[in-house]
């Protein structure tokens, strides 16, 4: 497994680790429906969130938060109203970014609650 990939498995592991603490219950990881994915699928209060993890090594974790797009937001939209849908859900969802940024070994998280809306 290539180094880029390992990096964001063990972010993604991360962040349902941490959203566990919190007390998020973790339906789903790498959920995955034709081409869209969402990393983690999670339930807490009455919602249904969708998690995108980014894990950037060295880098600020503005940077990150930046590389969701409008068309990667759009594609979490899709796959979150496909999952909705396929379990025939009647929670709302919400849309949450976890940054995990590790310098020095060390692991920084930032979780962005809300961090974007569908449009309509």
């Amino acid at each position: 497994m290539s180094e880029h990939l390992k990096l964001g498995e063990e972010g993604e592991k991360a962040a349902a680790a941490y959203l566990q603490g919190k007390s998020y219950a973790i339906l789903e990881l790498n959920w995955r429906y034709r081409r869209y994915e969402i990393d983690i699928i999670a339930h807490k209060d009455n919602f249904i969130i969708a998690v995108e993890v980014k894990t950037r090594t060295g880098s600020p974790l503005v940077e990150a938060e930046r590389s969701i797009t409008r068309d990667k937001q759009r594609r979490l939209i899709q796959a979150a109203n496909a999952y909705i849908q396929l379990n025939s859900l009647k929670e709302e969802v919400r849309f949450d970014i976890i940054i995990i940024g590790v310098i020095s070994g060390k692991q920084e998280i930032r979780h962005l609650e809300d961090a974007f809306y569908p449009m309509m």
